[in-house]
């Protein structure tokens, strides 16, 4: 999974277009990082940016941002309507894929050290990375905002956890930590009274509402019925009618089917619908998938499909196209870093034409990674073609989870078909390297190791999810639909061939590695993983030349 961390800095300029983007080019200029969204506010004097992209990629575009937001922006001239205390005055880093809310937590730390030693701007750390319970709250930090910062400084209860209890007075305090992704999302109501948005709003939101005892005649808060989400009613003329604001804080606590079905049930209390909804920025593609399982779930459908029909199929339930197109490809923040291989995108009978040219990549590598895909997509197939039949109950569970791992593996496969020739494509190109002197040699022969090992590893990778494709083949040959029984033996044979093929391509590219230790280890391991396939793969054969009387 490639790891992607989010990451939301709020710069303390908002009018002042030239300096936002100066402090946003520097975040351009940072290799493995997008910037996805620049959100200026001319009251509030903030602008609320959105980057993601590598974890080492997003620690330096944060830095540089900083950095340049420290040069450019004056807090002692400073004015505007949000809640502020630096220059750069919150920057919360968010895990997406691949990384932990303790790697953001890493991050969050790592940032703030340098930013203090560097740039002498008194460093807070909040949300999961707060030292202590009082700290996790921004509000706390940042209570009397920049014009307090001065003294409070000298207060132990607000000494900086990164640089010295010192008031910078250009630039103030800068608050850093890792928190959840936030999606923003709105709920349509079929009327313009803005009364019941708000209604369902104050019910559903955590906070809840107030309401007077009338026994003590004092205000009491009765909380909401959804964990980690707020939300508001207004009425939205642009589309001409009522909508349920909300903030959903974390996806993980309350999934956003959760948050779409309890506000139709309130609604329905009062003889109100949603009619559909509406993303307002990225969203993670986890939290789309369980959308798309959940309400496969409810159709007792088989949630074992593929990744695309997931997300239509959440689209459509939560009617995400009613007043906006919503484009996945657009709109899932892991989307906007997948890049579709060359190869991959091909169709068949382009990717047939370019591999039975006479150029050597394409080659065995990337059709062994393709016998996986067809291998694991056909295990995937037979697992949902026995999960839909009432006779096959007591084994509906196990086929989901193999349908499931099917789908894993199938774009894992379809990946390393392009991984394979560029891998391939890599050691050609150092053999373009210049070895006039004996620098240019050195470093001509480092980069054919480095490149060598890498189109050794990309085919052993292949051949280690072989193993697992086998072994799904293995299940639904044995406990599958039988009148799938063909697919499932086709399946053995397709995972044989991606692990003999993928071994073949370890083998040749071992030849040349100079690691003698590496070399003798890989092998060994790639041929023991490839023995172990094969002889699960003779096993899917005996039970389809036994069940299909194959003498």
């Amino acid at each position: 999974m490639k790891k992607i961390v989010e990451c939301v800095p709020n710069f303390s300029e908002g009018r002042d277009l030239a300096v936002i983007e100066k402090i946003t080019d520097e975040i351009k200029s940072t290799p493995e990082v997008i910037l996805l969204d620049v959100d200026p506010g001319k009251d509030t004097n903030r602008t609320v940016v959105t980057l993601a992209g590598s974890p080492e990629g997003v620690l330096e575009a944060a830095f540089k941002a900083i950095k340049k937001a420290a040069e450019l922006i004056d807090m002692s001239k400073h004015s505007g309507a949000h809640a502020r205390m630096g220059a750069t005055d919150v920057c919360p880093f968010v895990p997406v894929s691949g990384v932990t809310m303790e790697d953001c937590v890493e991050i969050a730390k790592k940032l703030g050290q340098r930013v203090a030693e560097e740039l002498n701007i008194p460093i807070y750390l909040y949300e999961e990375a707060a030292a202590n319970e009082k700290r996790r709250s921004l509000a706390y930090i940042r209570q009397g905002e920049y014009e307090a910062l001065a003294e409070k400084l000298k207060a132990e209860e607000f000494k900086p956890d990164f640089g010295a209890p010192v008031f910078n007075k250009k630039s103030g305090a800068t608050v850093t930590g890792a928190r959840e992704f936030l999606i923003a999302y709105n709920l349509n109501l079929n009327t313009r009274r803005v009364f019941p948005a708000r209604k369902i709003a104050n019910l559903m939101r955590e906070k809840g509402r107030t309401v007077k005892n009338k026994e003590t005649g004092k205000d009491e808060q009765i909380p909401g019925t959804l964990k980690a989400t707020r939300a508001v009613g207004w009425y939205i003329d642009e589309y001409n009618m009522a909508q349920i604001s909300v903030n959903l804080l974390n996806y993980k606590i309350t999934p956003l089917y959760e948050v779409f079905e309890e506000a139709n049930r309130l609604a329905g209390q009062i003889g109100i619908r949603i009619t559909g909804s509406e993303l307002v920025g990225l969203i993670p593609l986890e939290a789309m998938l369980q959308v798309g399982r959940y309400y496969l779930e409810k159709q007792s459908t088989t949630t074992g499909v593929s990744e695309q029909e997931l997300i239509r199929v959440a689209a459509q339930s939560l009617g995400l196209n009613e007043v906006s197109e919503f484009n996945p490809e657009h709109k899932i923040i892991e989307y906007r870093f997948r890049q579709k291989g060359r190869l991959a995108s091909m169709d068949i009978y382009e990717f047939a034409d370019e591999l039975a040219s006479n150029s050597p990549a394409p080659g065995g590598g990337s059709v062994a990674a393709l016998c996986g895909t067809l291998s694991a997509g056909l295990s995937a197939m037979v697992g949902n073609l026995t999960y839909v039949k009432k006779q096959f109950k007591k084994v509906r569970g196990e086929m989901i989870s193999t349908s499931e791992k099917g789908q894993a593996l199938k774009d894992f496969f379809t990946e390393s078909i392009d991984k394979d020739t560029d891998a391939f494509n890599k050691i050609m190109e150092c053999f373009s390297m210049p070895k006039g002197t004996d620098e240019e040699t050195a470093a001509r022969d480092k980069a054919l190791q480095e490149a060598t090992i890498e189109a050794t590893l990309v085919p052993y990778s292949v051949l280690e999810k072989a193993k697992e494709a086998v072994e799904l083949a293995l299940t639904v040959a044995e406990r599958g639909n039988p009148n799938s029984l063909s697919d499932s033996g086709v399946a053995g044979l397709a995972a044989a061939a991606a692990a003999e093929g993928a071994l073949y391509n370890v083998m040749i590219n071992l030849d040349g590695i100079d690691d003698q230790d590496f070399k003798a280890k890989l092998g060994k391991d790639a041929v023991a993983l490839n023995r172990e396939v094969q002889e699960t793969a003779a096993r899917i054969k005996e039970i389809l030349h036994t069940g299909l009387k194959i003498s």
